[in-house]
């Protein structure tokens, strides 16, 4: 059976569309009960229904997980000889200030909190 598409009407598109979705339906029930009863047949070989089969797996049990705590920060550990407001931890980048000192020949010991 061949359509020719391109001389159908809009109406006549629209209608043979919705047989070929009502039959595609149809179609997919049938292939699920065919399904259906070929694991019937199957599981009844080795002596079993499908509802005996159906939740054979066992759940696995969630895993939960830890919420991490919000990081405290770091105490400083440097205080720039200048002005002691400025401080640094020692992690991470290295300030100016302390850069700077240390090109100038200041230890980093004296520096030290």
């Amino acid at each position: 059976m061949t359509f020719d598409l391109k001389s159908m009407s809009r109406k006549e598109l629209e209608k043979l569309l919705a047989d070929v979705k009502k039959a595609l339906l149809s179609a997919q029930a049938r292939d699920r009960r065919d399904a259906r009863k070929a694991a019937e047949r199957a599981a009844a070989e080795f002596g079993f229904s499908l509802n005996e089969l159906g939740d054979e797996k066992p759940s696995k049990p969630t895993k939960v997980k830890a919420q991490k705590k919000p990081a405290k920060p770091s105490k400083p550990k440097y205080a720039d000889p200048t002005n002691p407001s400025n401080t640094w931890t020692g992690k991470g980048r290295q300030p100016n200030w302390y850069r700077d000192a240390v090109e100038k020949g200041i230890d980093p010991s004296t520096m030290e909190i």
